[in-house]
């Protein structure tokens, strides 16, 4: 077996042969396809009718290894097909060794475990791979349910799986044969680590690991040591990137008017689809109503919604029935959104990763894509801040000050409704006691950690003190 030094390996690292090769090398390399990298038949067939012709980068990098039945790490960012990655190799194992809770996959959000099972009952449709995705916000005793009847691959957060695992009777994973963490950059910024530390405990030893994350942190190398045997490592990114068919720009606003600017941005982009990224959930749940009270066909998703109503805004942000998604960080990740032709931060990111993982969400698999991020006069230092990550100044964008003068009245006003409408929603909430039945519908305490990382404000340091919620 060969050492992790020799094993590693990086699409950005240079392939050219050694120099008394060139001569004999004259022929074009054949091209890699899903049938070279030694996949099976089944699979070949659902990636076909999938529409998946040729593999990614990190697809190609690290399936050769993964069939070889190698621990891998992966680094790559989100919409690099990293889900294929991990799923091709699981479902390859599972045709030779049918059996039940063969795989396990950790996620950081409710969303991307829906959309993960989701690629991996597609891929699996032929040979009758079943899937659990098991989060929180839902009905435990459906999912103990869903559980006893073992499903091939259960896709989880942390805090909901720990749950079923300490209380629900004759579940466990003793028989696991894979587990997966995606995202776990993100799994560790949320504090899932004391959860993934229970969790690693109380699964087999004698295991298959993958680890994909975005960026390399400490707290993931922390967690590789602890949970990989030999692994092999497969980068095919730069530290921070942004593609470059997306064009950025920024657009200098006072604090006062930022409301208005934002308004005058989706007025001149009205009949594009658009993400606006918040801070916190108060300003997407204040920003959605201010748009929808203008005529704007606008949708909030954050962490206080439930599943459904969480599952039932994308679906009518990809569907098309919304064409504004106005979303803290919950969204900034890992969802495959396909046709988004802008992202507006409505508030800047602190950590410069946060705004690559946010304008992240357009100019996927080639095509182009627009980010605007509004800047107030306390907001310059982390705009220069990003723009030395990702090595590029951006454009200013152009305003017509005459049409911001004229969109200042209708917009207070519709802010002044936007506020009284959420205050009425909260007495409500309270008066009807929502709040406690709520936090018994979800299973309460830990598991809410699972539902957004907005409650510290997202992209801001986690600050280890209660919610004001």
């Amino acid at each position: 077996m060969p050492s992790p030094e020799n094993a590693s390996t990086s699409a950005s690292a240079s392939k050219s042969p050694e120099p008394e090769e060139n001569a004999a090398e004259t022929a074009p390399k054949a091209p890699v396809t899903f049938k070279s990298l030694g996949l099976i038949e089944p699979l070949l067939d659902a990636l076909e009718s999938l529409k998946f012709t040729n593999p990614t980068e990190i697809q190609s990098e690290s399936l050769p290894h993964a069939l070889e039945g190698r621990d891998i790490i992966g680094v790559a960012a989100t919409g690099s097909g990293k889900t294929a990655a991990f799923a091709l190799p699981i479902l390859q194992k599972l045709w030779d060794e049918p059996k039940g809770l063969f795989a396990c996959v950790l996620a950081p959000t409710r969303e991307l475990a829906y959309q993960i099972a989701q690629q991996f009952e597609a891929l699996g449709a032929s040979m009758g791979a079943r899937c659990a995705t098991i989060v929180g916000g839902m009905d435990l005793p459906t999912q103990a349910i869903a559980l006893a009847k073992r499903p091939h691959v259960v896709v989880a957060t942390p805090g909901r799986l720990l749950q079923h695992l300490e209380e629900t009777k004759g579940f466990s994973l003793r028989t696991l044969k894979f587990l997966v963490l995606d995202e776990a950059d993100r799994l560790l910024d949320m504090d899932f680590g004391p959860a993934i530390d229970k969790i690693l405990k109380l699964i087999p030893r004698e295991r298959t690991t993958y680890l994909f994350s975005a960026t390399m942190t400490s707290k993931v190398a922390k967690l590789q040591r602890a949970s990989l045997v030999n692994p092999v490592r497969v980068e095919v990114t730069g530290k921070y990137q942004t593609v470059s068919t997306l064009l950025q720009h920024y657009l200098l606003v006072p604090l006062k008017d930022k409301v208005v600017l934002l308004v005058y941005l989706a007025n001149s982009m009205a009949q594009n689809s658009i993400i606006i990224f918040t801070r916190t959930v108060r300003d997407a749940r204040l920003l959605a109503i201010i748009l929808r009270t203008l005529g704007f066909p606008a949708v909030p998703l954050h962490g206080q919604l439930s599943q459904s109503q969480r599952l039932g805004a994308l679906g009518k942000f990809k569907g098309g029935g919304r064409n504004i998604l106005v979303a803290t960080d919950v969204a900034s990740r890992g969802l495959d959104i396909p046709s988004v032709d802008v992202v507006i931060n409505y508030d800047i990111p602190t950590h410069s990763k946060d705004y690559i993982h946010r304008v992240g969400r357009t100019a996927r698999a080639g095509r182009a894509g627009k980010a605007v991020t509004l800047v107030t006069q306390y907001d310059v230092e982390l705009l220069q801040r990003i723009e030395k990550v990702v090595g590029k100044k951006m454009d200013a964008w152009p305003t017509d000050d005459e049409e911001v003068a004229l969109l200042k009245e209708r917009v207070h006003e519709a802010e002044r409704l936007a506020i009284n409408e959420i205050k009425d929603q909260d007495s409500k909430a309270q008066g009807s006691g929502g709040r406690g039945k709520r936090r018994r519908e979800t299973g309460g305490g830990a598991d809410d950690r699972d539902r957004d990382d907005d409650v510290v404000e997202a992209g801001m340091p986690s600050m280890k003190k209660k919610s004001r919620r």
